[in-house]
């Protein structure tokens, strides 16, 4: 693998989600319309791809193990999760986790995951013993935990620790609308155990885009209209503030919420839907904003007072 990791993962849990098994995020996208976004972001070095069993119920891992398999796996990283709620209950807790990651490898054309995460704390004792024997096997070469608390990361690394495992990497809602984890010290707690901070939902599905408004609305019928038109009024402001410092780093609003994640020390995950949406990325890695900027955003974030927690998670603090 290449021993440089990218700043910027790129996400595909939109992908596969047509309305077939549900409706997040309201597109009809295809394998088609993806392919020339996987081509955009390899040929930038965006080669750290995040996915999981469970998005749009395997058929996110299927397209992208189309283009997988035609890439050198040296090449790629693969991120995929166990997700609790979807295991197997007529085997045991190991089983299940073996079952799982065996589909993701199949649809995924891998023999191996990169980063392996246990997606929400459904049961933290169970679920992170069950993952043990397949990390042991060499399945997994890193392990990661989604959605836990710090008191539920330490309580997986306290487990893991005594079969001479560590979590590698945390992955939780972190964006200008959402500082829970840097408030709970899991930002700090993951720096001082060499834990890699994954955060996902930078731009908020899209809110902190700065395609959508009071007066241009996320699709009715969406899961996304359902949680953020009635919050787009109190955003006014903050928005108004990113189009400002857009102007004048020569970028796009969504290219200064990505830059702002990136400065708090976080890898962003990014959904990548359109190929602008990788050049965005690409253009993120190389903004530095000052830190009276990133005061400034967090200021009028923080007075906006929304509350972004969704419904499969909690705040951290």
């Amino acid at each position: 693998m290449n021993n440089e990791m990218p700043k910027i993962a790129m996400g595909a849990w939109a992908w596969g989600d047509a309305g077939k098994f549900g409706n997040v995020f309201g597109n009809k996208m295809t394998e088609e319309d993806f392919k020339p976004v996987f081509d955009e972001a390899i040929k930038n070095g965006l080669n750290l791809w995040d996915t999981a069993a469970i998005y749009a119920m395997g058929e996110s891992e299927n397209i992208l193990g189309k283009f997988v398999k035609n890439i050198n796996r040296d090449n790629i990283i693969i991120s995929t999760k166990f997700t609790p709620q979807i295991a197997n209950t007529e085997v045991s807790a190991e089983e299940a986790v073996q079952e799982m990651i065996n589909g993701s490898k199949k649809r995924l054309n891998i023999d191996y995951v990169d980063i392996y995460w246990i997606h929400n704390p459904a049961d933290v004792e169970k679920w992170t013993k069950a993952i043990i024997p397949v990390a042991k096997s060499g399945q997994i070469k890193s392990i990661g935990v989604s959605n836990h608390n710090i008191t539920e990361l330490k309580l997986a690394s306290e487990i893991l620790a005594k079969e001479d495992l560590k979590i590698s990497a945390v992955q939780n809602h972190f964006s200008l609308l959402n500082r829970s984890s840097e408030r709970a010290g899991i930002l700090d707690y993951c720096k001082k155990n060499g834990m890699v901070f994954y955060s996902y939902m930078v731009l908020e599905q899209g809110v902190l885009s700065g395609n959508y408004g009071s007066n241009n609305l996320f699709p009715e019928g969406s899961d996304r209209a359902k949680a953020y038109n009635s919050l787009m009024p109190k955003l006014e402001d903050l928005i108004e503030k990113m189009r400002s410092l857009a102007a004048k780093h020569n970028a796009s609003v969504a290219q200064i919420a990505i830059a702002w994640a990136i400065s708090k020390g976080t890898v962003p995950i990014i959904g990548v839907t359109k190929v602008k949406h990788v050049n965005d990325a690409v253009k993120s890695a190389k903004i530095v904003l000052f830190p009276a900027e990133i005061e400034e955003l967090e200021i009028l974030a923080d007075k906006a007072e929304v509350n972004v927690i969704r419904g499969w998670e909690k705040a951290m603090d």
